[in-house]
């Protein structure tokens, strides 16, 4: 049995559609022409007459032929789509001829993340002359990514049956789901900062409205901060001391070597793919509205970027950039490693926060060189609860509980190197790590 949705190959022999002769036609005139036949060849008048139905009825129903193809299209929300939102889709046929469609079967494909009804199965429709007809597909969408809708195909009978169109084909459109956000506030100061203004209290002296203390008069110190009551009170001219506020980098580093866990969507469980994405559009909106600057990057073959900015149109290029995050595994000898991902693709103020699921061995030997070549580094770790390999026979287990324990060893090494590790818990689960990371920053480099 065909499918209703002809594989690409199919779809592309017929990209031009041409009305062609039904099984109904070819019965008719093979019936007609037998029985006149018969009649003419044995005398019988009775068989010419028997025939004359079977004619005069494909007549009728030619008498005015279809000179043009239907026009499939799939519309589909271009809207601001969430994981867990409502989506709306409609296939839309439509008849360009002069001619009625006396059946149209439309079927769609759709991604197995949108859970669109009655999409799993053909409609009939009957198409009026110079008219359309939509088939509405509602639902909801379970995941994030680019989801497809379609392809769409369409069969349309006419003429009583008797012509068909072979089947018409349209591509799929897509639909822009983006990550869910989970609440997350950081209120512990940046380590470090390279711009001059900003929302955060720095660590340092400066320009700003925190208070951090009075201090003998010196060159260059603004009038307007003499403090005078403690001035007259030690006949020495005194200022007062603040703190700078100040913008921050965050680089938002996504270890992409490979796939954990299996993903059921927003309802379901979740892989490392879909921890790594939700915790980086949570954090990037969080510091985004801050007003600092994020940027991301990416732990793999292809290694992408994003350049760090501000402000809500970073926001959006975020998202979209987050779309098309995939398993990117990377095979490289130790000297090319430096072209595709070094430290020099990472600025020396900016916060880095590296979701990774330290499953791959690279990805810590990542975390100790940036450490060591002094960035602020806090590593999150998005490996699923309960992780674990197919059983495939009676030593998976115990093969697992070693992988597990090797795993501890290397969270414990790389926290003796001063690489502090968090497991994403959503909302506050960085607060702790980014305060340790802003205290050390407070300290000397010399010491």
């Amino acid at each position: 049995m065909r499918t209703a949705v002809p594989p690409a190959a199919e779809a592309e022999q017929w990209s031009a559609p041409v009305w062609v002769p039904t099984r109904a036609l070819g019965r008719s005139v093979l019936l007609t022409g037998l029985l006149l036949l018969l009649g003419v060849a044995l005398g019988r008048v009775d068989l010419v007459l028997l025939a004359a139905p079977f004619a005069i009825g494909a007549a009728i129903g030619l008498r005015r032929m279809p000179r043009s193809a239907p026009e499939v299209t799939i519309a589909a929300d271009e809207d601001y789509v969430v994981e867990g939102g409502h989506v709306e889709a409609a296939v839309t046929v439509s008849n360009p001829d002069v001619i009625t469609y006396d059946l149209v079967v439309v079927r769609t494909r759709t991604s197995p993340w949108l859970k669109l009804e009655h999409a799993d199965r053909p409609f009939a429709l009957t198409v009026p002359p110079d008219g359309w007809q939509a088939v509405d597909l509602p639902g909801n969408a379970t995941r994030w990514g680019r989801q497809d809708v379609g392809p769409a195909a369409a069969r349309v009978a006419a003429c009583g049956g008797l012509l068909a169109c072979r089947p018409v084909v349209t591509s799929a459109r897509g639909v822009r789901v983006y990550p869910v956000t989970e609440p997350f506030n950081a209120t512990e100061a940046m380590p470090a900062a390279a711009g001059l203004v900003g929302n955060h209290r720095s660590r340092r002296p400066g320009e700003g409205g925190e208070l951090a203390g009075v201090r003998p008069f010196a060159p260059g110190d603004r009038l307007r901060r003499i403090d005078w009551r403690v001035s007259l009170r030690t006949r020495d001219l005194h200022v007062a001391s603040t703190l700078s506020d100040r913008d921050a980098e965050v680089l938002l580093l996504l270890d992409v070597l490979g796939e954990v866990g299996v993903s059921g969507g927003v309802s379901g469980g979740a892989s490392v793919l879909d921890t790594t994405v939700r915790a980086a559009a949570a954090i990037a909106e969080h510091y985004l509205q801050r007003g600092d600057r994020v940027s991301l990057l990416e732990y793999g073959a292809a290694a992408r970027r994003l350049r760090p900015a501000t402000g809500r149109r970073q926001y959006v290029l975020i998202l979209e950039w987050l779309l098309d995050v995939r398993p990117d595994p990377v095979e490289l000898d130790e000297d090319d490693y430096e072209n595709v991902f070094g430290v020099h693709h990472v600025s020396s103020d900016a916060l880095v926060m590296v979701l990774t699921p330290l499953v791959d061995p690279r990805s810590a030997d990542m975390l100790a060189q940036l450490t060591r070549s002094g960035r602020y580094v806090v590593a999150v770790d998005t490996l699923p609860p309960g992780a674990a390999p197919v059983n495939r026979s009676h030593w998976t287990p115990l093969a697992t509980r070693l992988w597990r324990i090797e795993r501890e060893n290397v969270l414990g090494r790389l926290r003796e190197h001063g690489v502090p590790v968090v497991a994403w818990a959503g909302a506050g689960s960085l607060d702790l790590v980014l305060r340790d990371v802003a205290r050390l920053a407070s300290v000397p480099r010399g010491r």
